[in-house]
Parts: C-alpha cells; sequence; structure tokens
C-alpha cells in the first residue's frame, strides 16, 4: 500500500520565483540607475550651457567713464533655445543693486564669495534652473562687481528624461523577460537531474535494487546515497523475509505431518473407546494446527510475493489443470468430482505461483463444504476479463456474511465443525487484487457457493 504523501509545493516553482523576484529586483535597480544617470547627464549640459551663457554676458560688461555698460549679445540667449521652447529669465545686479533683467529673480542662498553656482527653484509659478555668475571690475577711480543670475524653465529636460526613462523601461522589461525566460531553463536544467533520478527509480522492476552508480550533482549525492544504503537494507530483508517462510514451512509442516502419523498409529492399537476418541481429537487437532500453519505461511508468501511480482507469460488452463490432477485423489477419498470446462486456450501475464495459491485454497474451500456424491465445477473464461470461477455444492456463502468472509481470520456461521482457519478467501483476494483483479462471493440459485477469481 503506498502511504499518501502531502506536497508541500514545488521546488520548481520555489527556484523559478526566486530567479524571477531577483530579476525584478534587478530591473527595477538598472531602471532606476540609468534614469538617475541620464538625470545627472542632462542637468549637466543644461549646467553648461546656462553657464556659457551667463559668462557671456559677464565678458559683455565694461566700465567707461566711470559707468557701466553691459550690452548683451544676442548668442548668450540664443544658445538657450530648446525645441520645447523653454523661457528665459536673466537679472543683473551690480554690487547687489538690481540693474536690468527680471527684479524677482535672484538666489539668496548663494554664498556673496562663490563666482558661479546652480540650482533649481521656483520663479513665477514655474520650475527653473538658476545660474549664478559673477565678475569683478576694475576702473580708473573705483571697482564693482556685477552678478548675472540666468535662469531656464525645464520643458525640455523633462522630455528627454521622460524619453530616456521610456527607453529605459522598454530595456528593462526586456531584461526581465529574458531573465524570466532564463529562470524558466535554469529551474528545469536544475531539476531535471532530480527528474531523471526519479524516472531511473520508477523504471525499476521490483527486484532490482541495484545500487545508483551514474554520476550526480554534489548537492544529490547525500540522498543516492541514502537511498542506496536504504536499497541495500531493503534487499537484504527482503531475502532474509523470503528464506524465513521457506525454512518455516519446512519446520512446521513436517513435525506437524510426523505427529499426525504417529497418532492415526497410535490410534489403530487403542481399544479403549474413551482413548480412541481423545487420539481422534488430537488428530483432529493436529489437522487444525496443520492447516492453520501451512495457510499463514501461504498467506505471508502471498503479501511477500504481491509487492514484486514475478510475472511470466502463463497457460492458465494447463496451470489449472495441473493442479486439478494432483487434488483429484483427495476428491476421491470424499466422493466429489473435480469438473474442469475452459474456452479453449487462455493465457495471462501473472505470478504462476501465486495464483495457483489462489486457486488452491478456492479448491479446496469447494471440497470442504461439497457434500458427497457431488462435482465442484471449475470454469475458465474470458469475459471480458480472465475469470476463474469454482462452484460447488454445498450450503452456500451465509448471505449477511458474504461481505466479509475475505476478511483475514473471519469464518461463517455455518462453518463450525469445518477445519479451517479463514486465511482461503484473504489469500485468492489478495492474489486477486496484486494482478489488478478482485474476488467475488455468490450463491448458486440451485444451491451452493460460486467463488470467481478474476484477473
Amino acid at each position: 500500500m503506498t502511504a499518501s504523501l502531502i506536497a508541500s509545493g514545488s521546488l520548481r516553482n520555489r527556484l523559478v520565483l526566486t530567479l524571477i523576484g531577483g530579476a525584478a529586483i534587478l530591473t527595477l535597480l538598472l531602471f532606476f540607475a540609468i534614469r538617475n544617470y541620464a538625470i545627472q547627464i542632462a542637468q549637466q549640459g543644461q549646467d553648461n550651457i546656462l553657464g556659457a551663457s551667463a559668462t557671456s554676458i559677464l565678458d559683455a560688461a565694461s566700465i567707461r567713464d566711470g559707468t557701466l555698460e553691459i550690452d548683451i549679445p544676442y548668442a548668450s540667449f540664443s544658445m538657450l533655445s530648446t525645441p520645447s521652447d523653454d523661457r528665459v529669465f536673466y537679472a543683473i545686479y551690480q554690487d547687489g543693486n538690481f540693474l536690468s533683467g527680471y527684479a524677482g529673480l535672484s538666489n539668496p542662498s548663494v554664498n556673496p564669495g562663490r563666482r558661479s553656482s546652480f540650482e533649481t527653484t521656483q520663479f513665477q509659478g514655474e520650475t527653473v534652473r538658476v545660474a549664478t555668475a559673477a565678475r569683478t571690475l576694475i576702473g580708473a577711480e573705483n571697482r564693482t562687481q556685477i552678478r548675472v543670475y540666468l535662469a531656464q524653465t525645464q520643458d525640455a529636460l523633462s522630455g528627454t528624461l521622460d524619453k530616456i526613462s521610456r527607453n529605459a523601461a522598454l530595456f528593462g522589461a526586456g531584461f526581465f523577460a529574458l531573465a524570466t525566460l532564463l529562470s524558466f531553463w535554469a529551474s528545469s536544467t536544475t531539476i531535471g537531474q532530480l527528474k531523471r533520478l526519479t524516472t531511473s527509480v520508477t523504471r525499476r522492476g521490483p527486484q532490482d535494487l541495484r545500487p545508483f552508480e551514474k554520476p550526480v550533482p554534489s548537492e544529490m549525492l547525500a540522498l543516492v546515497t541514502s537511498l542506496n544504503s536504504l536499497m541495500g537494507r531493503l534487499d537484504q530483508s527482503l531475502r532474509q523475509s523470503e528464506d524465513f517462510i521457506a525454512e518455516a514451512a519446512h519446520r512446521v509442516r513436517t513435525p506437524l505431518a510426523t505427529v499426525r502419523s504417529y497418532a492415526e498409529a497410535t490410534l489403530q492399537r487403542v481399544d479403549k473407546q474413551e482413548n480412541r476418541q481423545a487420539m481422534r481429537s488430537m488428530i483432529r487437532a493436529i489437522d487444525e494446527s496443520s492447516r492453520a500453519a501451512g495457510q499463514l505461511l501461504d498467506h505471508a508468501m502471498t503479501t511477500f510475493r504481491a509487492d514484486h511480482l514475478e510475472r511470466q507469460e502463463i497457460d492458465l488452463v494447463e496451470l489449472v489443470g495441473e493442479l486439478v490432477e494432483r487434488l483429484t485423489p483427495i476428491a476421491d477419498m470424499k466422493d466429489v468430482r473435480l469438473n474442469l470446462r475452459s474456452e479453449g486456450k487462455i493465457t495471462c501475464s501473472g505470478d504462476p505461483i501465486l495464483i495457483q495459491n489462489a486457486v488452491r485454497n478456492l479448491i479446496d474451500n469447494a471440497l470442504k463444504y461439497a457434500p458427497g456424491e457431488s462435482a465442484v465445477d471449475i470454469a475458465m473464461i474470458m469475459n471480458p476479463d480472465i475469470q476463474i470461477k469454482v462452484c460447488d455444492s454445498g450450503p452456500g456463502f451465509p448471505p449477511n456474511e458474504i461481505d466479509i468472509l475475505a476478511t483475514r481470520f473471519t469464518r461463517g456461521q455455518n462453518a463450525a465443525g469445518t477445519i479451517g482457519s479463514g486465511l482461503g478467501l484473504t489469500i485468492a483476494q489478495d492474489v486477486a487484487m496484486a494482478h489488478g483483479g478482485d474476488l467475488l462471493l455468490s450463491n448458486r440459485p440451485e444451491g451452493g457457493a460460486c467463488a470467481t477469481l478474476s484477473l
């Protein structure tokens, strides 16, 4: 019987989810890294242009006759033109006094000692990048400082960053898709080693307990080593069980048969009626013990072989015919005929020892309950499964117990006074189930019992 295991998830799915999760994190990190780097580069480009424009304005400043003159070059603003038509603001201060431009444009956080600086701020409701540049002019009689504030909106920069972000997102999506495919490939390759080991175990026959010798990954080495050790112990245990069953059958049956022969011989020499009755009771007890021991060993052998069937192509007609021939002398002693009927040659793949053991128990049961001067009919048919039907003319199965008679050590109410152990039908049912069939018990309308072994 195979134990029902509870699956706690899939190693392949866990590995795939881990790899995909790692790929998703790397994709996000890559996206933000590219975007931040693009922002820095784009912002640096705008700062360079703003700084150059502010410097060109400062270069146009001069002092004539003690008066500051600034002729703003056209190129100072033309170099700030963008496809998005960003707005440009400027303000010129002399020694802190406003001279020209937008009076509200300034950068109070600028250190007066610094010649240039850049900062992003809000001006007239828009986000602008402000470049600050300063220059000291020296005239004949005075010295003055000129500071230029030049600001530009960032519509073009935002558009450029949006485009870079879209490209980075597409690149990240492509990277994530490739990483996902690689995750499935990597997980399939990794789990493939385990699947090959599973397939190798599944394809082995029930008696193939050889150790695995093919190279395996180092992570699976401990598992395969433990599996080889388990199969070695299992092989040894099965051999010991088989040897024990064979030895026990010999050790138990032979002494009981010897004791029975001595008891029968003693019975012939005893004259007193009470002693003869005691000897008959002893012989009956010996018969019951012999039969019980034999069927217990048969049941153990059936259980052992059913777990690893030694299937062969069997001619069932020949197999059952030989069995009927061996049981005919026993049937003759009870004045019962054994009638074998078959529909031509019938073959099947199965364990001949188990099948013969099952049919022998069914015929033996029929012989026990069949009255004298009657017949036990053994029919072999294809309907469409192979069926071996054994019917007698005895009292039949108790109708209220027919469903439990194949249970171990269960005997019907009509079995009182009949030697038996309650294992014959159990053995037949175990053999049928081992061959994918079943045992069906029924009563004949005209009287008697039928046991149908299907394979």
